[in-house]
């Protein structure tokens, strides 16, 4: 079939997304390809168009079962033969797949980087013709990036056991440059075509808070937003448990997962989130990378993520259907303290060198320290993330939390020499908290014992209070008065601008005026999707009704909601108000396997609620969009 028709009666979409078209000409012309794309792109469509456009079965290396599975389940529902290939199967299992997918069975199928060199999957690989061999989270193979798996080292020696190299496509939502120069060294990709469609996903709210109470914030939250499904991410199993707990006693429908759950828990917690049991998941981010669930309208970072990477992948998961959603991240200055520990006991593999693994620690601590600055930073946040990822930027996007607030300057000249008068007499000797702590004229053993009591400045901002104090810290060195040292520690030494700061330069920095509450957002969001915000009263109404329906075929089916609409999709339905098979195919969305399965319960629906309407309403049609 031709890419467009593909397209169109498999997926249900009119056009194709930016960067798409390009990257899969390349596929369909036999050429290597890198595509650099956010979540909620459109990666899959990228080499799952031309698989169903060239002969034979193209593979697809995947990093994780639930990524897998969800795939799969996803291109069936679509009417694609799919399989996948990973240890959640059995020997049996294994065995009747690689034979349906040595009789032709498959177009697609999916297999974890272990497998890769197994007899048996390597003998498959001689039975069948294999024009495309797709890497899914390709970041994974580059040893500088952040989510290093060795497996994914076996996938160029693979690719040349097969007998034509086929067109390899590497896929993933966050490499700066250097990951992607290691990305095409490591799988040797040939003049491949890079496309990196852009890191800005206008559909993304990014906020950042600091609250007195975080599960107090979390709380007022959820009981804001209690129709919508979001993530709340913890950076330990404890943070997890506690927070779970406290939701499941205030009755909020939750679930939990991570590592030191039994299996068995963890798939039935996932499963409950995917179905639409429970409406929040907290996690660590052991979960999430894989699941597709298009309808997550937040996510909250109760904790500070150790790098801006890891940050984007997982708020990312939020808003996959286009829609509008928040990113909110929690911030407290311990979460650095946690950072620094977490990237101490943190190892290498039996693959580095010690000199590698040095390097890699030392990238570590660049990214933990440009994260922190993230969440303290007064500039636009949305630019913040672009500029890290290379991106050019350009004025504030005046659409995110940084952008909403409203600050007054403030002329900190006096306070930014107290603090450069006792930098200068202790360079390099302490961290932001100890020097706070110092300026503030504690008395503490730690800084009696250092002697710091006796110092120049010790106590020359004893009437700030010591969170003032610790903030000033941050802003004076965006403002490049006093720096930190490159190393783990991070120890505070005299800035490039402070000797001028010294002579008498004034220091003006930029001070958030007083929020009305913690978690009141920066914007008025309705309790539905964020996409009905474009909705009428009637248009909602409507929107719930299809909602409920989506949810009752999608339980009678065993599926996810979201398979068999998304959220997106219910919206243009309400919009466009089809009464008509020919008038649903204009629905974005709506394929003809999907329009087989479900087109005339939802023709009805809405038929059913427009009669409805027109009756009680002297034969007037609704107006459903605001």
């Amino acid at each position: 079939m031709d890419k467009r028709e593909v397209l169109k009666t498999t997926f249900g979409y009119e056009h194709f997304r930016p960067g798409q078209e390009e990257l899969i000409d390349g596929i369909l012309a036999g050429r290597d390809v890198l595509g650099i794309m956010p979540t909620g792109a459109g990666k899959s469509l990228c080499y799952q168009v031309p698989a169903l456009c060239l002969p034979g079965v193209s593979i697809v290396v995947s990093p994780l079962i639930s990524l897998m599975k969800d795939q799969v389940q996803a291109l069936n529902a679509a009417g694609v033969h799919a399989a996948y290939l990973n240890s959640s199967l059995s020997e049996n299992q294994i065995a009747k797949a690689i034979s349906l997918a040595a009789g032709g069975r498959y177009k697609i199928i999916y297999v974890a980087p272990e497998r890769l060199l197994t007899q048996r999957f390597l003998w498959l690989s001689r039975q069948i013709e294999i024009p495309l061999v797709c890497v899914d989270e390709t970041h994974c193979v580059s040893q500088w990036g952040q989510d290093f798996r060795p497996s994914y080292l076996a996938i160029a020696d693979y690719v040349k056991t097969l007998k034509k190299r086929p067109a390899v496509a590497a896929f993933t939502a966050t490499a700066t440059k250097e990951v992607r120069e290691d990305i095409i060294r490591a799988l040797e990709l040939s003049n491949p075509l890079v496309k990196v469609t852009g890191f800005d996903r206008k559909n993304l709210y990014w906020r950042v808070e600091q609250p007195r109470n975080k599960t107090d914030f979390v709380l007022s939250y959820l009981r804001a937003h209690e129709n919508e499904s979001g993530i709340i991410y913890c950076n330990t199993r404890k943070n997890v448990d506690q927070l779970y707990g406290i939701l499941r006693d205030e009755r909020i429908p939750a679930g939990r997962y991570h590592a030191g759950m039994e299996q068995e828990e963890r798939v039935r917690s996932q499963d409950d989130f995917i179905y639409d049991n429970i409406s929040v998941m907290v996690a660590t981010n052991a979960f999430g990378m894989g699941i597709d669930k298009s309808n997550v309208r937040f996510v909250i970072h109760y904790n500070m993520p150790s790098s801006l990477e890891n940050y984007y992948q997982e708020a990312g998961r939020a808003g996959r259907d286009g829609e509008s959603a928040e990113c909110i991240l929690l911030y407290s200055p311990q979460d650095v303290v946690i950072g620094r520990v977490m990237l101490e006991g943190k190892t290498g593999n039996e693959q580095m060198t010690a000199e590698e693994l040095a390097t890699v620690q030392q990238q570590d601590v660049v990214r933990l320290r440009r994260m922190e600055h993230y969440c303290t930073c007064t500039s636009c946040l949305r630019n913040e993330i672009l500029s890290y990822f290379g991106e050019k930027v350009g004025e504030p996007c005046g659409a995110c939390g940084n952008c909403a607030k409203h600050y007054e300057e403030r002329d900190v000249t006096r306070s930014a020499q107290a603090v450069l008068t006792l930098v200068r007499a202790i360079p390099g000797r302490f961290g932001p908290a100890v020097v706070a702590s110092a300026l503030h004229g504690d008395r503490t053993k730690r800084i009696l014992d250092a002697g710091l009591s006796e110092k120049p400045g010790y106590g020359a901002l004893a009437a700030m209070p010591e969170g003032e104090i610790r903030a000033l810290l941050t802003s004076l060195e965006e403002a490049g008065v006093i720096a930190r040292t490159m190393d783990r520690y991070g120890l505070v030494v005299p800035g490039k601008d402070a000797a001028a700061v010294h002579a008498g330069k004034p220091v003006v920095i930029r001070v958030p005026e007083a929020a009305e509450g913690e978690a009141a957002s920066s914007r008025k969001r309705a309790k539905l999707p964020k996409g009905t915000t474009i909705l009428s009263a009637e248009g909602i109404e409507l929107f719930a009704q299809l909602r409920s329906l989506r949810l009752q075929l999608a339980r009678k089916q065993g599926i996810p909601p979201y398979m068999v609409f998304s959220d997106k999709t219910l919206t243009d339905l309400v919009v466009k108000l089809p009464r008509s098979r020919d008038e649903m195919r204009e629905v974005s969305g709506v394929g003809e396997k999907k329009l087989e399965a479900y087109g005339d319960a939802f023709l009805a629906a809405i038929g059913d609620y427009l009669a409805g309407y027109a009756a009680s309403h002297g034969g007037e049609t609704p107006v459903t969009v605001a």
